[in-house]
């Protein structure tokens, strides 16, 4: 089987042997084996694969350790590429390396994209990757190139967009082949490892692929340049539409009302939400719905949009999607109910969320609200935050539900029996001592003896018996059947939740993906800002700027002015310097400086407001279209085959939705029209998405009712410390206001806004107090000085805007 290593291997049998008897592991270790470690790599695949159960794998670990197989992935700093770097899979990392191999050897690329923190994918890396058999295929017929999304979302976007236009759907794991000059020719997501249900296995395709490359190669490179092309007709503004398209009127504003008419008919109205399972949160629906109440409240769509904010917004925090013990959101859903999630937690929905939550406290002062920002931040300051200040992007939804495990399962960490509820909640509530807390909890939170989860959402059996908790019963309800009063219940229930927060502290924590992207750290200083302004809490002002500075010490380049993708900490959290950082992507461009305008408008310091100016300028200069405008996603590359302009505002809104929003801002602020005039190109390349169907992108369709109602300005003079000068911040902070910018005009001469504004350098403050000026389309109103008259003033502005 193995010449010359027969020996070796009969001695690994009897380390097996010795393994298999009893079940105390213990007294197994490398250094009583009298065999070399290296050995164990070869016989690694026969013996030990054939021989052990995944739980005897585990407990052998310390003997495989330090020989496992590594391939090139060992040298990334990818979380999701580090996960694949033992497979027996030769991977590449997407590269000239890679891209090389393929053509001297003229072979297929087999292109496979996930994330971390991404269950299919572990599913797929388990069943597929991890098998020799499979691996063997691979190697022989393909070069095998492994790509983490959230890293390269460039590559990412191309091929997802073939997938999607192939298949009609997409998803994680993707997995697509490829020529050796990156043209796709086939493609899918998750594939099973062998055929089952009639459908063909992964090890099946891969050798249906190779063998149609073997026996037909011109036809498949025809294929891939066919694709290309009709990619590119489909997906690129060519030449002959510029001229139209930067010509073209902007659209009317019959899109954000067929916007909301096309939001309300997907609107779940039992449960709050758009459409029915999986249930996402859509932050940029909740955002549109917000400007379409603010800047009209009595119209008669308003009500409506009204409605559909705060019954979702109070479902989700309700729901099983938040978690109730440890704080924070996951990413979805897989019911209509909100109650059985796909556990992981992702960054981009904490800082959006914490946003929509923030404006939605403006709207009805309901300290739920206000509960569920200080809930969100809490989380993430606790668990996703880099002590210098950079926030973290992902957690597992897969852990091992105990230090034993072998085994990890989906939300195994989240999850509880009706058993551990009942022995850690086992004391009784005050003053009724034949009441336990644990029936009170089981009450509010719907726990069952024998779980709380249907079937249905459990296709692998892992939550059989196990509760997800969901607010079943109102706190009212609650009281009064156990007939005590609200605030004991309360007091009670903040008991019990630290009682199982510690409890839970105990399980082996889901994986971090400690990758910090720059437009994921956009989207959170924009959530603490927001949050800083309507609990007005100067700790989330700071807590915003450490990451602004983090982002500007490690994800910076001073000399060019330019941002970086993402950066990586060792085992012991110190960043790590990378030779050849990421360049950064339009989002990280538009996120950033989103983030760094609303950090400005909580801290009025000029220095985030310059550096803004800045990034925008960089981001003209790198991704904008000079043929058909509008922004391309990626920088200039050679290893992309197109540069695409997405159109659809989904879990995260699209960089140029955003882009619209921030030209619009920094031109009102910084008395702008060029950047105005360009926010209307970039909202002319969208016309047909946003007449056709601006429900994919509510983003923008509220970055074309900014443009349509033009920019609100609202300056206040005087020193930020002032109280006077505070009392006036404070009105504005305290008020739902729609399309508005807030300046401060504080004689810092220096700064940027004395500079470019003639308006900031025309305005003074009034009988030496300070002053409030409410200005639109270069018109301001009297000055006033008191915080009822800039309150009457707004409500006005409001009313006949």
């Amino acid at each position: 089987m193995f010449p010359g290593r027969l020996p070796q291997c009969s001695a690994i049998l009897n380390v097996i042997k010795k393994l298999k008897i009893g079940e105390n592991y213990g007294d197994v270790t490398p250094k009583s084996v009298p065999i070399r470690l290296a050995d164990f790599t070869v016989c690694n695949s026969v013996i030990y694969r054939l021989l052990f159960t995944e739980k005897e794998l585990r407990y052998s670990s310390t003997i495989m350790a330090s020989a496992e197989h590594k391939n090139r992935l060992a040298n990334e700093k990818s979380p999701y590429l580090l996960q694949h770097a033992h497979n027996p899979v030769d991977w590449y990392p997407w590269g000239e390396e890679a891209f090389e191999k393929a053509k001297s050897e003229e072979k297929l690329i087999f292109l496979s994209v996930g994330y971390s923190t991404c269950h299919w994918c572990h599913v797929m890396e388990k069943e597929s990757f991890e098998s020799q058999s499979i691996a063997d295929v691979m190697n022989e017929h393909f070069v095998n190139i492994k790509v983490d999304r959230e890293e390269r979302p460039d590559v990412d976007e191309v091929y997802m967009t073939f997938v999607q236009v192939s298949s009609g759907g997409g998803g994680w794991p993707m997995s697509v082949f490829l020529t050796p000059d990156l043209k796709p020719v086939a493609c899918g997501t998750y594939f099973p490892p062998e055929d089952k249900w009639g459908r063909p296995g992964f090890k099946t395709i891969l050798l249906s692929v190779a063998k149609q490359w073997k026996d037909d190669k011109q036809k498949l490179l025809n294929t891939g340049t066919k694709i290309v092309d009709i990619l590119r007709k489909t997906t690129v503004f060519d030449v002959a539409m510029s001229e139209a398209l930067v010509s073209g009127s902007i659209p009317s504003p019959e899109c954000w009302e067929l916007c909301t008419d096309q939001l309300s008919k997907h609107f779940e109205p039992l449960y709050g939400g758009f459409g029915l399972a999986p249930k996402f949160p859509q932050p940029a629906n909740l955002l549109f719905l917000l400007n379409v109440y603010s800047r009209d409240p009595n119209a008669g769509k308003a009500n409506d949009a009204k409605s559909m904010i705060l019954h979702t917004l109070k479902m989700m925090y309700r729901g099983g999607i938040h978690d109730h013990i440890g704080q924070g959101f996951a990413r979805y859903s897989t019911d209509e109910k909100w109650h059985v999630p796909h556990f992981e937690k992702m960054l981009y929905d904490q800082g959006q969320l914490a946003v929509v939550y923030s404006k939605a406290y403006l709207l009805e002062k309901d300290q739920l609200f206000a509960d569920t920002i200080d809930d969100i931040l809490t989380y993430v300051s606790r668990d996703l935050s880099h002590p210098e200040g950079g926030f973290f992007s992902a957690e597992d939804a897969d852990s091992f539900p105990d230090a034993e495990a072998s085994d990890k399962r989906e939300g195994a960490f989240y999850v509880w029996t009706y058993d551990e509820i009942t022995e850690l909640l086992s004391k009784p509530i005050e003053n009724k001592p034949d009441l336990l807390l644990a029936d009170v909890f089981s009450y509010y939170y719907n726990v069952k003896e024998n779980g709380n989860v249907d079937p249905s959402q459990d296709p692998h059996n892992e939550l059989t018996n196990k509760n997800v908790l969901i607010i079943k019963h109102s706190v009212t309800e609650t009281a009064e059947k156990f007939g005590i009063t609200v605030e004991q219940l309360k007091s009670e229930l903040s008991g019990a939740h630290k009682i199982l927060y510690d409890a839970r502290k105990k399980r082996p924590r889901p994986h971090l993906d400690n990758k910090i992207i720059t437009a994921w750290n956009g989207l959170m200083i924009s959530g603490y800002s927001h949050a800083a302004n309507v609990l007005e809490n100067a700790d989330y002002v700071k807590r915003a700027i450490d990451a602004a500075n983090f982002i500007k010490n490690y994800l910076y380049n001073s000399e060019n002015g330019t941002l970086y993708r993402s950066c990586y900490t060792d085992k012991n959290g110190s960043i790590v310097q990378i030779a050849n950082p990421i360049r950064g992507f339009l989002d990280d461009y538009a996120f950033l400086i989103r983030g760094l305008l609303d950090l400005y408008e909580c801290s009025f310091d000029p220095f985030w407001l310059e550096w803004a100016w800045d990034l925008q300028q960089t981001q003209d200069e790198i991704f904008w279209d000079n043929g058909s405008a509008g922004y391309f996603t990626t920088p200039p590359s050679d290893d992309i085959l197109l540069r695409l302009k997405d159109d659809q505002d989904g879990a995260e809104p699209s960089g140029n939705s955003v882009a619209v929003h921030n030209l619009l801002r920094l031109g009102s602020m910084l008395d702008s029209s060029d950047l105005t005039k360009k926010a209307g190109q970039v909202l002319s390349s969208f016309t047909s998405r946003l007449t056709r169907s601006p429900v994919s992108m509510p983003e923008m369709a509220s970055s074309l009712m900014m443009y349509h109602d033009s920019t609100t300005q609202i300056v206040i003079t005087g020193k930020s410390s002032d109280p006077d000068t505070e009392a006036l911040l404070s009105v504005i902070s305290d008020r739902l206001i729609p399309n508005h910018v807030v300046l401060l005009a504080d004689d810092n001469t220096s700064s940027i806004l004395y500079r470019r504004s003639d308006m900031i350098r025309r305005i003074k403050p009034i009988n030496g107090k300070a002053t409030a000026y409410v200005c639109r389309r270069r018109t301001c109103s009297l000055p006033v000085n008191t915080p009822e008259e800039l309150n009457n003033l707004l409500e006005q502005h409001q009313q006949h805007g």
